[in-house]
């Protein structure tokens, strides 16, 4: 096993901790530590790719994990800070099903366009959003925390939960706009 494969299989690793942290309420920095944990998991993401790429090291177990893997501490972020009320109800119900259905419509794609020995690679868009994604998560656990955690100011936290909340609304906008390209561009997989 590589060494892009294995930053790979740590990200996966990563995702009960997050959650952990993010759920442990007797721990005071718990959704801060959660933070960090999505933060360089998130990083890690960037990391392998960049690694198997540059070092000529892309494997078949690698395409298959990274895109699990990056998917499933998207939606764990997504599922944590929506069923403790974090985000605002109902707009944060219909954002991460937003968010999940494309990236469900998008792993269908892969598998049929896999099945007829194609590779869909990722475009702007999908680097986009999930560029905003992963800052948008790490900000509304971080506000999560600051909400539970501690004696912070109301108008900061005001302005720090309505800053994340834009980052998630732009998130789910780039995630229609890729998921609609990411269709368009290749609806040859259909045929």
């Amino acid at each position: 096993m590589n060494l892009p494969n294995k930053i790979t299989i740590t990200r996966i690793l990563m995702i009960p901790l997050v959650m952990f942290f993010y759920l442990a309420n007797f721990i005071p920095w718990g959704k801060f530590v959660a933070a960090i944990l999505f933060c360089i998991a998130a990083f890690t993401d960037f990391l392998d790719g960049y690694l198997a790429r540059k070092n000529n090291m892309v494997t078949n177990l690698g395409k298959f994990l990274d895109p699990i893997a990056d998917k499933v501490l998207v939606m764990a972020a997504l599922l944590l800070i929506v069923a403790d009320g974090t985000v605002i109800a109902p707009y944060g119900v219909i954002m991460c099903s937003i968010i999940l259905a494309r990236e469900l419509i998008v792993s269908g794609f892969r598998c049929v366009a896999a099945s007829s020995g194609m590779v869909l690679a990722a475009d702007i868009w999908g680097k986009a959003k999930t560029f905003v994604t992963d800052i948008a998560l790490p900000c509304y656990i971080i506000y999560a925390w600051m909400r539970a955690d501690l004696n912070v100011n109301a108008t900061f936290l005001n302005i720090f939960h309505w800053f994340s909340f834009a980052l998630l609304v732009i998130a789910t906008i780039l995630t229609i706009l890729s998921g609609c390209n990411y269709i368009i561009k290749n609806r040859k997989v259909l045929k």
